[in-house]
């Protein structure tokens, strides 16, 4: 184990982030909220932190294995969890404890969405911004962030990307030089995010709540700056504005990027995971509405419009929410959602679950063990258009699956002997592991409500989905530790 790189490239990754506090505090001047001394603090010691790790250690140039990169990048998510609660234990609203804080910004970070706070709406807009703001720094990940601006990450810059990025292949790169890979996503990640904050200006929101509902939806994140979520706006056209970045959003970047670098669509229609996810979604929609409709929620164009919306908001992980849900939905409809969860979005989006490529590449196989057991000794490859697949993918994608599913049932079993009733618990454990943050039963209306114990639970399992398990597990392996 290198320590030294490992402390050496989280002194420089805390200085970076400590750079976050500026625009909040930008906002708590602008607005005059009083909220701006917390932000200069949290600001403060983040440089002296990082200053002091990065002198310490800057005596040579790091080289980091693969190992190392995925050991910076989850003590540096949990780092910047610690780190990013500062402002919110700090400030007299809503001077939030630890476990709390903590929880906020996990939840923000990982772009849950899941909220512990009462009410979002009587918060200073510089914290409102804040939380939003974890959201879009999270939703493209902070460490592809510093690949794409640190050059001196430029060794082991791969290490970083490849424990960072979801999805089965992590090896695919958009260009020749892993630097200008994360540069190229982050560059059409903040132009969609600038695209869906003028669509929502224009819908109707003003521009505090169409920049940071923007980055709530790019992000996939769900929190908002009012407790009745994009239901408090009471609008159709800024919903299916929600719903259409959502499902932007839910797509894999690097195809958004090729697309725009060709100037052709023929990129989403020839990728295979793309027409997956569009069918699944697509089908869910049609079914909600359908659900919404017969069974008198909604009228016709309100069911419609709220199925648009929200089907791909729960599915595609992103959590914000309209119009009673989940509450006054039929049940069949919420508990179908919560269910395609698991299924999430297109791997190198910005979304969680299990991602679509997964569940594409285990029906594949299924089908070649279903042929297998008809020609005993025939070979079949597993092909994702006119790449067949290495074994070892395959292996690592029902590792992932399995570890994925008994994480989910060993959290729920844990949050039950902590108090919280079955449904509470398994519809919380699928809200955090999921990264979709909205709870059903005792959490619906929040998080808040919950035992310290829970609270830190699902911190962890927020984590666990949004590093996609291997990462954070590989903590707990004697084995990593005696290298």
């Amino acid at each position: 184990m290198r320590l030294r790189t490992v402390l050496y490239l989280l002194g420089l990754l805390t200085m970076m982030f400590s750079v976050s506090m500026l625009p909040p505090m930008a906002i708590g001047w602008w607005y005059g909220d009083g909220e701006t001394a917390p932000f200069g603090v949290a600001f403060g010691l983040m440089l002296v932190i990082g200053f002091v790790f990065w002198v310490v250690t800057r005596g040579r140039r790091p080289e980091i294995r693969g190992s190392d990169g995925f050991l910076v990048v989850t003590l540096f998510w949990v780092a910047l969890s610690l780190l990013g609660a500062l402002p919110l234990m700090l400030s007299d609203r809503p001077h939030m404890e630890l476990v709390d804080a903590f929880f906020e910004a996990v939840s923000g970070l990982t772009t849950t969405g899941g909220t512990v706070l009462a009410s979002v709406e009587n918060l200073p807009h510089s914290i409102n911004f804040y939380r939003m703001q974890l959201q879009f720094m999270g939703g493209m990940g902070v460490v592809v962030l510093a690949v794409a601006l640190l050059p001196m990450l430029g060794i082991g810059g791969m290490q970083l990307y490849r424990a960072e990025t979801p999805g089965p292949m992590k090896e695919d790169k958009l260009t020749p030089r892993i630097t200008e890979t994360a540069k190229s996503l982050w560059v059409v990640y903040v132009g969609v995010n600038a695209a869906c904050a003028v669509a929502f200006w224009i819908a109707g929101m003003d521009p505090f709540d169409a920049v940071t509902h923007a980055f709530a939806t790019v992000s996939l994140g769900g929190f908002s700056t009012h407790d009745a979520s994009i239901g408090f706006f009471d609008n159709a056209a800024i919903e299916v504005v929600a719903g259409l970045f959502t499902l932007i959003a839910g797509v894999n970047f690097a195809l958004h990027f090729l697309s725009w670098r060709s100037l052709s669509a023929r990129v989403y229609t020839s990728d295979p995971e793309f027409r997956l996810y569009a069918a699944v979604m697509g089908g869910l929609i049609v079914v909600t509405v359908a659900v919404l409709y017969a069974s008198g929620t909604f009228p016709f164009w309100e069911s419609l419009y709220h199925g648009f919306f929200q089907v791909p908001s729960i599915v595609a992980t992103n959590g914000l929410a309209t119009a009673g849900f989940p509450g006054s939905w039929p049940v069949f409809v919420v508990i179908l959602l919560v269910l395609g969860s698991f299924f999430g979005g297109c791997a190198g989006s910005t979304c969680g679950g299990i991602k679509s490529i997964r569940f594409l590449l285990l029906y594949r196989q299924s089908g070649r063990e279903l042929k297998l057991l008809i020609h005993p000794r025939g070979s079949f490859a597993i092909k994702l258009g006119n790449r067949v697949i290495d074994e070892r993918v395959m292996t690592a994608v029902w590792a992932f699956y399995f570890l994925y599913i008994l994480s989910f049932c060993a959290l729920s079993l844990a949050l039950v002997a902590t108090g919280v009733d079955g449904a509470t618990a398994l519809a919380s454990v699928a809200a955090g592991l999921n990264n979709m943050g909205v709870g059903y039963g005792g959490t619906a209306a929040g998080f808040g409500g919950l035992n310290d114990i829970a609270k830190w639970l699902l911190s962890f399992s927020m984590l666990l989905g949004r590093l996609e398990v291997f990462p954070l597990l590989m903590l707990f392996y004697p084995g990593f530790w005696r290298r």
